[in-house]
């Protein structure tokens, strides 16, 4: 009887789910007339973690085909005030179900593979394949996993990278996607390369990279006259209160500084966040260079491009791009790049951010956003239809 009402509850779940899905694709299907997804904060969500469980910064999150929202997050960042007492970190990888409640948890330092040291980002792929990297300085590695973490397979070694045009290790991974068709794993990376690299999914083998504009990188242009970062951890080395480290009045940098996000779109333009110089650029496949977009061109330090995703219609008509410098969310129409709106702003508060820094959404519409310096949470916002764009905060 028990099995019986199990199995009903069960249906009834996936059918709610099911018309959520049907309703948030059919609002966005139809022409928005200069609408714009709207979203309201679920300030319940997550729900507590066990066992005086805390997070550190987020560096990390993802959706996977079950619907299940996977976080990365930096135990390391966590201060003495806070586990001082009766209260720990909680592992590095959490897993949570749509209502925010704890599935699993696992990760760190373990037999045959080399850990980061500074956790940053992480895909679950069709196949449950867990794929995290690292953004530290040293870090070098990216790390496969099965979804109850499972060691599986180690690209690069840690501390041996050469460079942005190193095809064997990498440079301060920011986040990673997976092409499903072509069976091919592409890079962010990153913090310390700065370029697009990609791997065969199952041999961990080399495919090819790319800088900016599609061209070769060029690592020797950050330690030009012009430029104020050092060689070679120029990526990660920000003047917070300066620009983003080029002139918004001069010419685009030729090359990409921190290379924050890789996304690929259902139609296989693939988007790429450049974080430090304020900009998105669109690419095919094969690294070939389709066009750019500035936002926020005069954003301090940190830049204003953080992290993409796509709207839940067949066109993926919208991008949401978050700025974790000015603490909002944009709205970007997709096939021109023009910023139609934004939500979100500075603070504490469900709805607001501290370091807005990398998103995922899942098949319902929703966006769930997670904070990295102090900010330490992750938010879920409710896609709840189209509506009249409130204007960005920063033009």
């Amino acid at each position: 009887m028990i099995s019986h009402g199990l199995h009903i509850l069960t249906v009834v779940k996936r059918a709610s789910v099911l018309v959520a899905l049907l309703v948030s694709v059919a609002a966005l299907s139809a022409q928005s007339d200069g609408r714009v997804p709207t979203y309201e904060v679920d300030p319940a969500w997550p729900r507590p973690l066990p066992n005086r469980w805390l997070v550190g910064a987020i560096a990390g999150i993802n959706v996977d085909a079950r619907g299940h929202i996977w976080v990365v997050h930096r135990p390391s960042t966590l201060q003495p005030n806070e586990t001082r007492s009766i209260w720990r970190a909680a592992p590095p990888v959490l897993e949570f179900d749509q209502d925010g409640t704890l599935l699993s948890s696992w990760g760190g330092p373990g037999s045959g593979y080399e850990w980061p040291d500074l956790e940053h980002g992480i895909h679950v792929d069709r196949q449950d394949n867990v794929w995290l990297g690292g953004g530290g300085e040293k870090d070098a590695q990216i790390l496969k996993f099965t979804r109850d973490g499972t060691f599986l397979m180690q690209i690069g070694r840690k501390g041996r990278n050469t460079g942005s045009n190193d095809t064997q290790n990498l440079g301060g991974t920011a986040n990673m996607t997976v092409d499903e068709a072509a069976n091919e794993l592409y890079v962010a990376d990153g913090y310390v390369n700065h370029r697009v690299i990609v791997f065969d999914r199952t041999t961990g083998a080399y495919k090819r990279h790319w800088g900016a504009y599609g061209k070769r990188p060029d690592d020797s242009y950050f330690t030009q006259a012009g430029e104020r970062l050092p060689a070679p951890f120029s990526g990660a080395v920000q003047h917070e209160n300066a620009p983003s480290q080029y002139d918004p009045k001069g010419p685009p940098p030729p090359q990409f500084r921190i290379v924050h996000s890789v996304r690929i779109a259902n139609d296989g333009l693939v988007y790429v966040c450049d974080r430090t110089n304020d900009r998105i650029q669109v690419f095919r496949k094969d690294g070939s260079f389709v066009a750019e977009k500035f936002i926020a061109r005069q954003t301090l330090g940190s830049g204003s491009v953080w992290d993409i995703g796509f709207s839940t219609d067949p066109q993926q008509q919208f991008l949401i791009v978050n700025d974790g410098t000015n603490q909002q969310v944009y709205l970007v129409r997709r096939d021109t790049l023009e910023v139609l709106g934004a939500f979100g702003q500075a603070g504490r508060w469900a709805g607001q951010f501290y370091g807005a820094h990398v998103l995922a959404v899942d098949a319902q519409g929703n966006v769930f956003i997670g904070e990295t310096y102090e900010g330490k949470r992750i938010q879920k916002f409710v896609f709840k239809g189209l509506g009249t764009p409130q204007p960005p905060l920063v033009p």
